[in-house]
């Protein structure tokens, strides 16, 4: 089961934040935005698919971010929590510590933002379209 948010990079892309990923629906990006890959979002967790949101609810679920440009490409593997809410309606995190919020996706992932490829950060720093595919299993 497949969830799909297409976004754009911006110039204030570092991706440097050690512990969280984040995609936002807003349309700027201050340089403070350290774990921010992407702006302009045109899905939030808000808009998830029920079927999706509950099978990413379980403790034991494999979770898959896939970050893709037209010439790059990054993965990242977490899992799912009872406690993720999918209600944010502005932007979705990754994270790699057990914390959860309304903007959690996934938890306990392997990769930050400082983890992603540089080439892709420097693709997206330049503004390049983007998409992230979360899949759980």
């Amino acid at each position: 089961m497949d969830e799909r948010i297409r976004a754009r990079g911006h110039e204030n892309v570092t991706a440097t934040h050690d512990s969280t990923l984040e995609f936002t629906s807003d349309d700027y990006l201050t340089p403070a935005g350290d774990c921010i890959l992407a702006v302009e979002a045109d899905r939030t967790p808000n808009e998830f698919d029920p079927a999706f949101v509950e099978a990413c609810r379980d403790h034991d679920a494999t979770i898959t971010a896939t970050i893709a440009t037209d010439s790059h490409r990054f993965e990242i593997t977490g899992r799912g929590h009872p406690d993720l809410s999918f209600e944010n309606d502005r932007s979705l995190v990754v994270r790699t510590s057990d914390y959860v919020d309304d903007r959690t996706v996934m938890v306990d992932a392997d990769a930050a933002a400082a983890d992603v490829d540089r080439n892709l950060i420097e693709t997206l720093a330049d503004g390049a379209s983007v998409t992230m595919t979360l899949s759980v299993e």
